[in-house]
């Protein structure tokens, strides 16, 4: 199947006949690339799959009020970022943990996951990467797995570009350090 531009996309979905064929387009050209991004948010396979399909529910209610004030797949990633944002604050919130626990309790998930397949070090760089704060693990995945540009980074977290130059810095320095620590274990 050929990738299909976002402007036929929405051309298709503004027809009522055309509608499902639409989102169908939508589903095969982002939702892979929407899974892999929440996934690296909150770990655990089942927990990305629900965020996936709230995702596109939310995006098949309102795609009809997208304004195309920004690209497609920004808007898209836009909503499964706060999807995933609003899941892990409530996952915060239902166990009444502090946020480093949380931390722990995906890093456990991570290493118990019959759907992780990864080797030692991809092992230990999504541990280093249940280190950083919450901001700061979002940036670092958008930049460095889905190869976002600083601007479409900052459109979808609503950042300016210098903030998020900064904090992917200092991610990387953080990776690299837990990345060059011998003690780490899994």
């Amino acid at each position: 199947m050929k990738q299909v531009e976002d402007s036929e996309i929405l051309e298709k979905f503004s027809n009522e006949k055309t509608r499902h064929e639409a989102f169908n387009l939508l589903l095969h050209k982002y939702q892979q690339k929407i899974y892999w991004h929440i996934r690296r948010l909150v770990i655990d396979h089942d927990d990305s799959d629900d965020l996936v399909q709230e995702t596109f529910v939310k995006v098949w209610k309102n795609l009809d009020k997208f304004r195309s004030d920004s690209k497609l797949y920004t808007w898209v990633y836009r909503i499964a970022t706060n999807e995933s944002i609003t899941f892990l604050n409530k996952k915060k919130q239902r166990n009444n943990t502090p946020l480093d626990e949380v931390s722990d309790e995906l890093a456990e998930t991570l290493v118990a996951s019959s759907y992780f397949n990864g080797d030692k070090i991809q092992m230990k760089l999504q541990q280093a990467l249940l280190t950083l704060p919450e901001k700061q693990r979002l940036i670092f995945n958008m930049k460095y797995f889905d190869d976002l540009k600083y601007e479409e980074i900052a459109e979808i977290t609503g950042t300016s570009v210098g903030a998020l130059k900064a904090s992917f810095h200092i991610a990387v320095k953080k990776v690299e350090v837990f990345m060059l620590n011998d003690d780490i274990t899994f």
